[in-house]
């Protein structure tokens, strides 16, 4: 994969987290007094594309404090197709479907629970 299909990739996928995720599970940014969502966002780790929740920290200890964590992840296999994982409490992740084009991908993530958010 050269980094012009990584930054065009990139590109339909921060679309999607903008246009589609972010409205539909995050409208608004609502601080509590513990760990709230404050952002999504994607990153390229060699051939795979993660997608990231960032929280913030409201409990008075640990106040502004944030820290991210991974909800999907697209494993690139060839071509123009993705395995999507989904990653487990124990850092281990999971193929959920297996070579989907980038489109199916992402409507995967909205079709999936496991996968939202």
């Amino acid at each position: 994969m050269t980094a012009a299909d990584k930054a065009r990739i990139a590109g339909q996928c921060e679309a999607f987290i903008a246009y589609v995720l972010v409205p539909r599970f995050l409208p608004e940014i609502r601080p509590t007094r513990f760990n709230y969502p404050i952002a999504y966002y994607g990153r390229w780790r060699g051939h795979r594309y993660s997608f990231l929740k960032r929280y913030r920290s409201g409990d008075p200890e640990t106040l502004g404090i944030e820290f991210e964590l991974p909800f999907a992840r697209l494993d690139h296999i060839g071509g123009e197709r993705f395995d999507v994982l989904w990653p487990r409490h124990t850092g281990r992740w999971y193929p959920l479907y297996p070579r989907l084009t980038l489109r199916d991908a992402m409507r995967a993530i909205l079709a999936d629970e496991l996968l939202w958010p």
